[in-house]
C-alpha cells in the first residue's frame, strides 16, 4: 500500500458507517412515529379463486404514495403472490409476513405508473386502497406478467362495484 493511503481509506469507511447508522436511525424513528398505526394482519382460511405472481411494492398512507408505512413489515419490498379468495385479498410475501385484506376492508383499486421508488410503464402497478380501524392504506402490487395487470384490475374493480351496490 502506498504511503499515505491509509488515511483516506479510514475516512471513507467512517463516512460509510455513519451513513448506514443514519439510515437505520431514520427507519427506527419512522417506526416510532407510526406506532399508532393498527396492525393489519389477520389469518384467513379461504377458498382460492385467482392467483398472480409479482412484487409487493409497499404500503403507504392513503393518497400519499411517498409516505411508506414502516411498522408491521408493511414497508418491506418483496416478491409476492397476490391471491383473490372468497374472503378477501391475500398477499403472500417472501421473507415477510403475509398480508390479508378482508373484502369488508377493501375500498378501491387504481392503476398507476409509480409508488414510493418503484416506477413502471403507464398503469403497470395495481394500487389497492383498504382500511383498518379507521386508518386508510394504499398497497402497491406489480404483477410479474404485464397481461395480468388488467385482469387483476378488472377482478378487483368488479368486486368494488358489487360491494358498493350492496351498500345502496
Amino acid at each position: 500500500m502506498p504511503e499515505g493511503a491509509l488515511g483516506p481509506i479510514i475516512i471513507t469507511v467512517l463516512i460509510i458507517a455513519a451513513g448506514i447508522t443514519m439510515i437505520l436511525l431514520g427507519w427506527r424513528n419512522l417506526k416510532a412515529r407510526q406506532s399508532d398505526i393498527p396492525e393489519p394482519y389477520a389469518e384467513f382460511a379461504d377458498t382460492l379463486e385467482h392467483s398472480f405472481t409479482g412484487m409487493y411494492v409497499a404500503t403507504t398512507k392513503f393518497d400519499d404514495w411517498l409516505d411508506r408505512i414502516a411498522v408491521h413489515d408493511l414497508g418491506v419490498r418483496t416478491n409476492a403472490t397476490l391471491e383473490l379468495g372468497s374472503h378477501g385479498i391475500h398477499l403472500i410475501r417472501s421473507g415477510s409476513r403475509d398480508l390479508h385484506i378482508g373484502w369488508e376492508h377493501f375500498e378501491n383499486v387504481k392503476r398507476s405508473s409509480g409508488m414510493i421508488g418503484k416506477f413502471v410503464e403507464k398503469n403497470g402497478l395495481i394500487v389497492i386502497t383498504w382500511n383498518r380501524e379507521g386508518f386508510t392504506f394504499d398497497t402497491g402490487f406489480r404483477p410479474r406478467y404485464a397481461e395480468d395487470t388488467p385482469k387483476i384490475y378488472q377482478l378487483l374493480a368488479s368486486h368494488t362495484d358489487v360491494s358498493r351496490a350492496g351498500d345502496k
